[in-house]
């Protein structure tokens, strides 16, 4: 293994003072499930590895501030599956997270580490995007807010600049009453990568949101706004000349997982399943 300096910051501005001495040499471990596996076969060959779990501004909690959940950089996936509040108003998220690696991973790996690796293919992504998610971002020269929708810029980059830190990911209230799930299609039963995942969230009002993973260079939502996918009357075969234009978004890739024909074809039948299961939670809400 690469040798490497370790330092471990117990504020912000220690660990901004660590990232503007090292610039690109150094590497931000929160979780590390990703960070290790590119040590260990040396993709990843950095100066110094800057650990943040002690960063008292970069919390592991999960709680409710002025109406919106907020989830610290450090907390874990385990923890958010099962926090009684993820559970009850956002309970995809749950979900999604539940099905990230194994239990070791989930006690390890973060949401904020997900989003910031900006695999295509990481879990908890669609769920933050159907459910609105803001990431919280800090840097010497002050705090910013990006809207999930508008952090990823492609495989493995996102739009953090040099010397920035995620601090947390928050979520705005529900205004309206929704149904939300998540599904995803492995390779194999257990620990495996998504080869397609999906999102689906209907609302009262009728808009139905579709987030999909796995399936390009980045995560990316559609909506219909027509209140023919949320309505549970409407045959399937009207559903279809919906579901069909929106998810031509996808424009999906063929990989070492699955081939672009095979992607297009369970994009469509994760969708109508999601599609149903948002449904039935809807009407379980009333």
């Amino acid at each position: 293994m690469h040798h490497f300096a370790y330092a471990r910051p117990r504020s912000l501005s220690e660990a901004f003072a660590l990232l503007e001495e090292h610039g690109s040499g150094a590497r931000v471990l929160a979780g590390g499930t990703d960070l290790t596996v590119g040590l260990r076969d040396g993709t990843i060959t950095p100066e110094i590895v800057v650990d943040v779990k002690r960063v008292a501004e970069m919390s592991p909690s999960i709680e409710e501030r002025d109406g919106r959940l907020v989830i610290g950089a450090n907390a874990v996936m385990a923890r958010v599956t099962e926090n009684a509040t993820v559970r009850a108003l956002y309970p995809a998220l749950a979900e999604a997270a539940a099905k990230v690696g194994s239990i070791q991973i989930r006690n390890r790996a973060t949401v904020a580490g997900n989003i910031c690796h900006a695999s295509p293919g990481a879990d908890t992504p669609p769920v933050l995007l159907v459910y609105g998610a803001d990431v919280v971002i800090a840097s010497r020269a002050g705090g910013r807010r990006v809207a999930l929708d508008g952090f990823f810029a492609g495989p493995g980059q996102t739009v953090l600049q040099p010397g920035e830190l995620v601090t947390a990911i928050e979520l705005p209230p529900g205004t309206e009453r929704r149904g939300v799930s998540f599904m995803r299609l492995t390779r194999r039963r257990g620990v495996d990568l998504a080869t397609v995942n999906v999102c689906c969230g209907v609302m009262e009002s009728g808009r139905t949101l579709l987030a999909c993973g796995a399936v390009g260079p980045r995560p990316f939502m559609v909506a219909d706004e027509s209140g023919v996918l949320a309505d549970p009357a409407a045959t399937d075969a009207a559903k279809d000349e919906v579901l069909r234009p929106l998810l031509t978004a996808a424009a999906p890739i063929s990989d070492v997982r699955a081939s672009r024909d095979y992607r297009e074809a369970m994009l469509l039948v994760l969708s109508r399943r999601a599609l149903r299961t948002s449904i039935e939670r809807l009407a379980a809400t009333a």
